[in-house]
């Protein structure tokens, strides 16, 4: 893993969670990622706080790891030419800028692709680069408003609701990961690099693929499913005792009448009501209302086990905790703990994915802001005078 991107250098002009999440990936795969921070400011996720982990932003932390912090005014003419500079030899630029600002600062596609035709150009914005609103600053809640997901997210009847996570930012990382993997492919075949854009918002209509081609095919607007999910019944989530729940996803009638035998409710394997999924979807709440009679004389580990005795899908409605004890997260061994790091204790979520067994790899754990500024103008051939006289002006920090 650590070798599959190796001797890559990124510029990540990015902030907040899509950008940085994509570029950690790639370092993690191992290129070298030079993150680009304001002076005096850094990324503003290192201001998102509390919590605090050992004094510093636990959302930073969780996104910046594989990466070089460099200092620099974009503002500033001699802040422009530093990082044209550093393009010049780098095969990768990501940035999160509004669109037409980055050609007004001399980072546009066609301004840096001049001095490097092989530079893969990866754009991230808010509701993309064409259109009326291309200018129009966004967030992950926004988007997911203006996409339709909110409208989709939560009970019957509840006021709107977020998804929990921050779904539509990390997706966004994930999506331009896959273009820029596409774009180095292509330019393996080639040699030359290109432009790949992605938004905000192009990611939120993905994740309404489904609904829209539901909405499409019948005219009926998807309704609010809490658990459950409008094509299928039971497959959702039913109370045990103690205030807990657990899902059930017996998805099609083979596993209906496993669930059936699980709870000792055979007859309704015959019952007209329930003989089909299309019946037991129409039936969706008296199914309902008779499964949690019976899920609410279980524990719900002991609910879950009887499940698995039948051969049901179902799992209990984890809290984080749980999940850090939980022995099966465990064995995936995707959080990983990190000694001798300035923040004690410190544990980091690891890639989603293996090749031959082996995960992203650790270059770098986050850095502090800065950090790698001298270091990086070094590289360029900047004079300890020059560099002092940068940090004079607050150009570089």
């Amino acid at each position: 893993m650590a070798n599959i991107l190796s001797g890559l250098t990124v510029i990540d002009v990015t902030q907040n969670v899509a950008g940085p999440f994509c570029s950690q990936m790639l370092g993690d795969l191992g290129a070298a990622v030079i993150k680009i921070e304001r002076p005096g400011h850094g990324d503003d996720t290192r201001h998102w706080h509390p919590p605090l982990w050992g004094g510093e932003s636990s959302t930073f932390l969780a996104l910046n790891r594989n990466k070089k912090s460099f200092c620099v005014d974009l503002n500033h003419p001699e802040g422009q030419k530093i990082v044209q500079q550093l393009c010049e030899t780098a095969d990768i630029f990501i940035h999160s800028l509004k669109p037409g600002s980055e050609e007004s600062r001399g980072l546009g596609y066609e301004q840096l692709s001049k001095n490097n035709p092989k530079l893969i150009y990866a754009a991230i914005s808010a509701f993309g680069d064409m259109g009326k609103m291309k200018n129009k600053p966004g967030y992950d809640p926004l988007i997911q408003a203006y996409s339709g997901i909110m409208s989709l997210t939560g009970n019957q009847g509840d006021d709107p609701a977020r998804v929990g996570v921050s779904i539509v930012d990390m997706a966004t990382g994930m999506w331009s990961l896959i273009g820029i993997l596409s774009a180095l492919h292509q330019r393996n075949e080639t040699g030359e690099g290109c432009k790949v854009a992605n938004s905000l918002l192009e990611t939120g209509l993905a994740w309404v693929t489904l609904q829209l081609s539901t909405y499409m095919a019948s005219g009926n607007l998807p309704k609010k499913m809490g658990t459950g999910m409008a094509t299928t019944a039971p497959y959702e989530a039913f109370k045990t005792k103690g205030e807990q729940w657990a899902i059930i996803a017996a998805g099609n009638n083979r596993l209906f009448k496993n669930l059936c035998a699980a709870l000792q409710l055979q007859e309704l394997v015959e019952d007209p009501r329930f003989e089909s999924n299309s019946a037991r979807v129409q039936n969706r709440q008296e199914l309902h209302r008779i499964i949690e009679e019976c899920t609410l004389q279980y524990d719900v580990d002991d609910l879950v086990n009887l499940m698995a005795e039948h051969n049901v899908p179902s799992c209990p409605i984890n809290t984080l905790d749980r999940v850090l004890r939980d022995e099966q997260v465990k064995a995936l061994a995707m959080i990983k703990s990190v000694e001798d790091f300035r923040v004690s204790d410190f544990r980091m979520v690891d890639l989603p994915f293996r090749i031959n067994e082996e995960r992203g790899n650790l270059q770098s754990l986050p850095p502090l802001l800065g950090e790698h500024t001298d270091e990086i103008l070094a590289s360029l051939n900047y004079s300890t005078e020059m560099l002092e006289e940068l940090k004079s002006k607050s150009i570089v920090g």
